[in-house]
Parts: structure tokens; sequence; C-alpha cells
């Protein structure tokens, strides 16, 4: 025969074991699309309410508890009962699932990140035969496995979760439903087949000097008499290497190939360079010269390193990454799965989820461990935006077991999606989590077996997983997020990368503080915001007696501990609030923006140059959201970006200045607590991101919010290639020194701008704080003004006062912003872009705008 033939298996109906509220027995329903899994149908036919709103999330709590089959009818032809092998692939089941094939069990799987492959030639017969998949309730069988091996410590979702291999949001999260998904979540396939390529890996090596080593090795099924090819296409298509007639009778293959420096193109991340993507094409012959497999595979060509070294002036090392030579400043985020039903996830929402990532100046992406190891798409597309990839295996906020059963589904599943997804140039890291939970920890212990300790995971983390990654790829294995090496707790601040939440958990310290709270990489922080109003209508659903923020619905779309106590305490200690809905919205959105914005000013300031790599990362929690909730994430549910997304944006934009101010007390003697000064210090700082010095002009103008007065200066300035570069130290101008306690502070708002020319490249306004304690001016006084620009499709904003937290908004269909949180001071006009705008009036918010 010739090539390896291929189709999905299409046309299942599901039933509910038994009968039930999802089907009467004996019942079966057409699915609508495939793959897919329970709820996804069940809605569709309307046979449940949409578990996003409201409270309905509760009334479908049954279909994770159900028990539910798959059924087809597979048409098998003579022509593929004729090839030698005959295979059904089962991509991916979730999660308990025996698999029938005319009456006969072929497979049972016990874990949704596992594909299996079973040879069915002697169990098939021309024309129809039955093929069944029956799936038990992973929560139930996970209540009867806790039982035989024990309860372990966790945060988040039920404890049984620990023991089942499957995404573990689906049990609920601090940010997610509690919705246990079943079904066949990734394709079925049958193959027929005479040989075929069973694996793949190509390997890259670029040296310090750019010359490039490719080692590719591949295993067929069958030893046989014939042979291989191996090409390799460049970029626009044409062949840049090949080898033919490579023998495979012993079932195994190799070819390297070497280039010097310059003859192929560098993978760079997103504002380093482009993207070059190449093609391996490996093909297949029989003795006869029949084509009979073809496997393709992108590949691209980077130097990559973790580089953990020590530093200038401070304690530990760094922890940073280098592409080609450069060192990144990774500006980032979190990625939890983007929909509580994934088979609903297409390559469109992806790419568009993606995007707003590269929109926003972000350049690195982590995959958090307690959802899924994500679809090639994914994948795919960061290769061709340039987003590097921090990808953790599936563990996630618990102590996990180790007994063997356990061990040898997650050695399984280690393996296969190591090689699915190894070959990304946009792969960087594989990780796992660990957290504290009292567990017996001694760190500089790297020869026990730790299974019989109360942390037996260790060997999963310390044993089994860099084992497989060493193994089949040469992939950077870093031992958990957070970890710090050295011996060292995951506290310590001066190696690895650190979980900062200090700010909204732990000591709830102010937002202020970022600048002490710091790690060498800072690999989750965040803060709550509500989303777009639109979507907290959406959950609120046809009850609008419910549109308040202290409502049992909007409590039950927050899933965060203690959110209500918490969101109040930072809006309390920083900003006068309303209570109304919109206005809820809107000041947890700017506290959410300023918490935010903050960390990335501060810590990009870290990013000091060469030796001083204080903080070489910032990865916020989070950037989605898997259903519409009130969560840390700063793009919700509908794609629709909070203003949060906006002043990280702007803090990773190739240039930015930055400032603080900080209040200096000096006693006159060690002995009066009565006779001191205040000074109120201002320190401003540059960053730039490209690879060469830029000579800009730093203007820095003061104005003071209840008077008249002004203050502007400017001087040439160089920033540093690569680096963040001191600007000025001194005091805030027109803020006379205190010598009292009762003397209050002048409201003076300090802006300060990058100028090329009239290019403006960078601009921040720094305003006193907490902004609770300041006197806004009136609508009259502050002269705030809203041009519509010809097209309709832009506005300019201008003032006579500054203005602090601009959010636009307009009545009916969402427009697309360019621009929020926007900070608007008097001589500076800003322009937002405003696509689907279509002419029609802004409505603006800020702080100060009378509603509080």
């Amino acid at each position: 025969m010739a090539l390896v033939s291929s189709r999905n298996i299409t046309d299942w109906s599901f039933t509910q074991v038994g009968g039930g509220q999802g089907t009467n027995e004996g019942e079966w329903l057409a699915v609508s699309s495939f793959p897919t899994t329970v709820h996804v149908e069940l809605l569709k036919l309307k046979k449940i309410p949409d578990p996003f709103v409201g409270l309905n999330e509760w009334d479908v709590q049954w279909v994770g508890e159900a028990e539910w089959a798959f059924k087809t009818t597979l048409d098998v032809t003579e022509a593929e009962l004729a090839a030698p092998n005959l295979d059904l692939i089962f991509e991916g089941l979730d999660t308990f699932a025996t698999v029938k094939l005319n009456g006969d069990i072929i497979l049972s799987s016990e874990n949704q990140f596992i594909s299996h492959r079973v040879p069915v030639k002697s169990k098939l017969k021309a024309g129809p035969n039955d093929l069944l998949i029956q799936f038990e309730s992973a929560f139930l069988k996970g209540r009867d496995i806790e039982k035989v091996h024990g309860k372990f410590a966790l945060w988040n979702g039920d404890s049984s979760r620990l023991h089942v291999r499957k995404a573990q949001y689906n049990y609920g999260w601090d940010w997610g439903p509690i919705l246990m998904t079943t079904g066949p979540w990734k394709p079925v396939v049958l193959q027929a087949y005479q040989n075929r390529i069973t694996d793949l890996e190509v390997r890259n090596e670029v040296s310090e000097t750019f010359d490039v080593k490719l080692t590719a090795t591949f295993t067929v099924s069958e030893k046989s008499q014939g042979f291989a090819s191996f090409t390799l296409l460049n970029p626009d298509g044409t062949v840049e290497a090949s080898s033919n007639k490579i023998p495979v009778e012993t079932g195994h293959a190799k070819v390297d190939f070497e280039w010097k420096a310059g003859q192929l193109k560098l993978w760079y991340p997103v504002g380093y360079g482009s993207q070059p993507l190449y093609t391996v094409e490996v093909q297949l012959f029989n003795e006869n010269g029949e084509s009979l497999d073809v496997k393709t595979q992108r590949t691209a060509f980077r130097r990559a390193r973790v580089v953990q070294e020590k530093l200038v002036d401070q304690d530990g090392l760094t922890f940073l990454f280098e592409i080609n030579n450069i060192r990144i400043f990774c500006g980032g985020s979190n990625w939890i799965p983007a929909d509580s039903f994934l088979t609903t996830m297409t390559a469109e929402r992806y790419r568009a989820w993606l995007q707003l990532l590269v929109d926003g100046n972000q350049n690195m992406i982590r995959v958090w461990g307690g959802g899924i190891y994500e679809y090639d798409i994914f994948y795919d597309i960061c290769d061709e935006l340039g987003i590097l990839v921090w990808q953790d295996f599936m563990f996630g906020c618990g102590q996990y077991p180790a007994y063997d059963s356990f061990l040898e589904s997650v050695r399984e599943e280690a393996i296969q999606n190591v090689k699915r997804i190894r070959h990304h140039p946009s792969l960087l890291v594989t990780t796992k989590i660990a957290e504290s939970l009292n567990l017996e920890l001694d760190y500089s212990d790297e020869h026990s077996d730790y299974r019989k300790t109360n942390f037996p995971a260790r060997y999963i983390y310390e044993r089994v997983l860099p084992e497989v990654v060493g193994k089949y790829s040469d992939i950077f294995y870093h031992r958990a997020s957070p970890y710090s090496g050295q011996g060292k707790p995951t506290t310590d601040r001066t190696l690895g990368d650190i979980h900062q939440w200090n700010v909204w958990h732990g000591s709830q310290e102010p937002w202020h503080n970022w600048d002490i709270l710091a790690g060498r990489f800072v690999s989750e922080f965040g803060m709550e915001g509500y989303p777009d109003i639109r979507t907290v209508d959406y959950w609120i659903g046809e009850n609008k007696a419910e549109r308040f923020p202290q409502s049992r619905t909007n409590a039950n779309h927050n899933k965060a501990d203690g959110f209500e106590r918490r969101l109040e305490l930072y809006l309390m200690e920083n900003f006068r609030h309303a209570f109304d809905m919109e206005s809820y919205v809107y000041y947890t959105q700017i506290m959410q923006a300023e918490t935010l914005g903050s960390a990335y000013r501060l810590w990009r300031r870290n990013w000091a140059g060469k030796g001083k790599e204080y903080t070489a990362g910032a990865l916020v929690w989070q950037i989605n959201d898997c259903w519409p909730v009130t969560s840390w994430a700063i793009v919700d549910y509908f794609l629709r970006p909070k203003p949060a997304y906006f002043t990280i944006a702007r803090e990773l934009r190739p240039f930015t200045v930055g400032m603080t101010r900080k209040d200096k007390q000096m006693f006159a003697d060690d002995r009066s607590a009565a006779d001191f000064t205040i000074e109120t210090m201002l320190e401003i700082w540059g960053t730039n991101s490209t690879l060469e010095d830029k000579k800009v002009t730093l203007e820095v103008t003061s104005f003071d919010l209840e008077s008249d007065w002004t203050d502007k200066w400017s001087k040439e300035v160089v920033l540093a290639a690569n680096a963040s570069t001191e600007l000025f130290k001194g005091k805030v101008p027109g803020q006379p020194d205190r010598k009292k306690l009762s003397d209050v502070p002048k409201t003076i708002v300090v802006s300060a701008r990058l100028l090329d020319g009239q290019t403006v490249l960078g601009r921040y306004a720094n305003w006193p704080e907490p902004f609770k304690y300041i006197h806004f001016p009136s609508a009259d006084e502050l002269g705030l003004k809203v041009a519509l620009r010809e097209d309709g499709e832009s506005v300019t904003l201008s003032t006579n006062k500054p203005v602090k937290g601009i959010v636009l908004d307009a009545e009916g269909e969402e427009v697309k912003w360019s621009d929020q949180a926007i900070d608007l001071v008097p001589g500076d006009p800003q322009t937002v872009k405003a696509t689907g705008l279509r002419g029609r009036e802004v409505k603006l918010r800020y702080l100060g705008d009378g509603t509080a």
C-alpha cells in the first residue's frame, strides 16, 4: 500500500448511562461536533442552563457525577482491512474511559493527558463496526482512589483531584467554576499503514558564534529494507538541505548537518528580531521506492540559555533568559485554560489571545500547571509571534502522591507531552509547581528517594520529570515554580524565581512596596479587578435585581477567598469610591491598573545592565479567564482588556520613564520627636529594551492641582542599551519642606516624558498617594475635552488640569480602544484610537469625576 491512510471518526452519539437528567434510558443523542464533552452537547441541546450565568453552575453539578457513553458505527473498507496494520488512535479521553470495539474491551484509560494507539486489525470486519467509549465520573472515581491511597493537602478544589490525572481546574479554583468535564476531548482516528514513522526528534545546537548543528533522529514501526529521505525547507519553501537513501533496516536513522554563522536565519523573541520558521520533512519508502509515510515538523534555530551567575553588588545569582547572546527582560503573563470547555477553543480564539499578548508588548507566557498541556496550535502561534513559553508540568497547588501506578501514568504523560512540544523554538523552560504545605523539606538533600516522606511528589519533580526531559529533549528543566535552588527555600528572593503574593494574599502589603518585594524573576503576582460592565451584565443574566457589587450572583462570580475584604482593603486605603455597579467596576479596575503598572515599572528598573540584572522578568497572574468572572485576569473571558492590560503595555514599551516619590524625615537630634523636617524626594529613571544606546530629551513638568503654579525643566540624557538608567534624584519641585505632621503637602503632579525630537517615546505622571486624600478640581476647573477626529475612529484628549485614571467607553457596541487608564496633563494632549466608535459620543470616567 502507499502512504499512511488516516481518517477522523465522526458521527457520534451520546447518552447518560442508565438514563437520568441528561437522557432517558436507552436514548442516544447525536453530538453536534467532535471531539466534544458532555456539557457542551447538553448546552447545545438546551438540556442544561448556561453555567456561566447566575448561579447555574450549581444546577449542573450532577453532570460531573454521572456516567456517560459515546458510540459510533465505524464503517471499514476492504482496502483498509487489506493493510498490514490498522490502528485506532485515541488522542485524548477525559478521563476514566473504557473503549469497546464490537463488544470487546480494547482500552482502559485513566489519564486525560495521554493518547493511545490500539492495533485493531484482528477485531475489525469489513462494513459496520460498533465503537463505544464509556466514561466513569472522574469525581466519584477520584474519591474512591483517595480512600485507598489517602488524603493529601492542597489549595483549591477537592482533595481527590490530586489522585486524578485530569485538568485540575475542573475541580474549581479561586478564579474558576466547578465543571467536571467528561468525554472524548481530542480526535479519534483510524489509521491504516504498512510502515510508519513513529518518532521524529530534531535538535539544533547554535554556538556562541552562531555556527549551527542540526541532528535529526527518527524511528519507524517496522524494520525493513526500505529507506528514508530528509529535507530541510527554508521559510520561503526552498530546499536548504537534504539527504536521500537513508537506510532504516535497524528501525532507526539519524542525519547531521552543519552551517557556518550567517548561513541560516536565527529565531528571535518578539521585539528583538524576526521569527523565521523552517520545515523538516522526513519521508519513508519501501525497497521499491514507493512512499509509505511522510512526517513534517516546523523548527527554528536559536541559542537559548538560562543564566544564573553572580551579581556585581548583591547577594545571590541572576535568573535570566538569554536568546542568541541577548539577555531578555521577560515581561509577560501566566496562562490558564481559556475556557472551562476546552473543545470550544478554536485556532482563531487562540490567535486572538496571543495577539493581545504581543500587542500589549509582552514577550513571555507561562502555561500554568493546573490546566492542560496546550493544543499544538497554541505553541505554533507562539512560534510565529515570537512569544517565549515557560511550560509547567500539570501539577497545581497541592501535595501529589507518588505510588507506583500514579508514577507510571505520570511518566508516560511526561514522555508523550515532551515529545509533542519539544521542537517549538518558543519553548524555553519546563517546570512544575511546588507549594509549601508544612512538608518535610531539606532543600540540601539531593539523594533521598523522598517517597517515604510527607513530600512523596518530590520523587516526581526531582527524579521522574528531569529524567524524562533530559532523555527526550534539550529543554532546560527548572524543578519547581517557585524554586530557588542552592539549598535555599523557595521564598529566597536572591535566587531562582518567586511567586510574590504579599500583595493581595499573605501580608497584604501596599502595592507601593513592589520595589522591596522584588525577586530575581517574579513568575507570579497579581491584583483583582472587575471585568467590563458588559461581562458583568452577561453573568447577571435576567435577574437585574442582582446588579449590585454585594449580590449573591456577583459573589458567585468571584471565587477568591475573602475577596470582598481584600478588594475593599485596597480600595479604602487608596481611593474614595462609590458602590453602584458601574462605579465599583471602574474603581477596582483602576486599582488593578495602578497596582500592576507599578510592579512592572519598579521591577524593570531593576534590569540595570550586565551584572545588575536584579529582576529579570515579571509574569502577571494572569492574562485570561476560563469563564466570565472577577479575577486577577487583565483581559476577561470575552477578550475584553481591562485597564490594567494597557498600563502594563505602557510599562513594557521599548522606552519608558519611571518615577517614585518618598518622604524623608530627618530629626534635629536623637532626643526630640517634635523637631524634624520632612522632604519629599523624587527619583526618575528611564528604560531602553533596544540593543543600542538612545539619546533622548527628558522633560519634567510639575503642576500644583490646587493652583496655577507650574514648573518645567528638561535635559539631554542617554538611555543605556538593554537596561535601565537613573536620570534624576532630588526634591519634588514646588513641595515645601514640612516641619510638623499637620503641614499638609501640596498636591504636586509630576509629569515626565522621553522625547526624540517631537516624538514622545514614553510618558508617566507621578501623583501623590494615597489618592483618597486629594481634593480634585471640579469638572469646570478641569476643562477636560474629548475631540472626535474626522475619521470618527479616534479621539484626542486635552485638559487644563492634571487628570488621573481616564477610562473611555461608549453606549452600545463595544469599542476597541488603543489605550485606557490614561493620566493626562496640560500641554500634552493624547490621541486614542477607537476602532468601532463610528462617531458616537464618548463617556469618560476618572478619579474625582464626582461619583465618590
